[in-house]
């Protein structure tokens, strides 16, 4: 291995390693919450109890706002539990892969000196894929904090991926209070950036 990967390898695997662990710390937290609701629900311990208590402590300034919007699409906001671990499954998953996306492309940056066509080509196939993917997966997370398409910084957000994601949600059904498009969008980058490495690695 030479000092170049060596310098650059170390980091990223520390941060992955990192954000891993934290998105299964959050995952974990969310499942404790569902399976607390859960048990309260089924009368088999006091709502009112020092654990829902504590419970309910550190996690309603993130169960309250999704109460609401469970409320607020028809739903029962009992569920609310259940939207979380979804989400935070689905945020945790994103999140890891938009930070081995960033490695990624450090990674091909330092391997590009004296290279061909191709591999440049490659580098802004991955780089124009990032970029796109990262901007879907703040414009999921900040929509659920509430921050929509007119806040200032979140404006090229969505012009960044408005021209994906819109015509997915005008052809996709409803599911509750979780849009899928943004998800679905990201999915399509994924298969789109792998068909087009593909087709490049057969011309060469």
């Amino acid at each position: 291995m030479n000092a170049g990967l060596f310098v650059i390898g170390s980091p990223s695997q520390a941060i992955d390693q990192t954000v891993r662990i934290v998105a299964l710390v959050a995952f974990g937290l969310a499942f404790l919450v569902l399976l607390t609701s859960w048990v309260v629900r089924r009368q088999l311990i006091g709502a009112f109890g020092w654990w829902p208590r504590f419970v309910r402590s550190w996690s309603d300034p993130v169960l309250r706002p999704l109460e609401r919007r469970v409320r607020g699409a028809g739903g029962n906001p009992q569920d609310a539990p259940l939207w979380l671990l979804g989400v935070t499954a689905v945020a945790a998953l994103l999140l890891m892969a938009a930070v081995r996306w960033v490695f990624g492309t450090i990674g091909l940056l330092e391997s590009m000196r004296g290279a061909d066509w191709r591999a440049w080509l490659e580098l802004a196939i991955v780089a124009m894929s990032s970029v796109l993917s990262v901007a879907i997966l703040v414009r999921i997370i900040g929509s659920w904090l509430g921050a929509g398409r007119y806040r200032p910084w979140m404006r090229p957000v969505y012009l960044l991926t408005d021209w994906l994601i819109e015509p997915i949600r005008r052809r996709l059904p409803a599911f509750g209070p979780i849009d899928f498009s943004p998800f679905l969008a990201y999915l399509l980058v994924v298969l789109i950036k792998s068909a087009l490495l593909g087709l490049l690695a057969r011309t060469g």
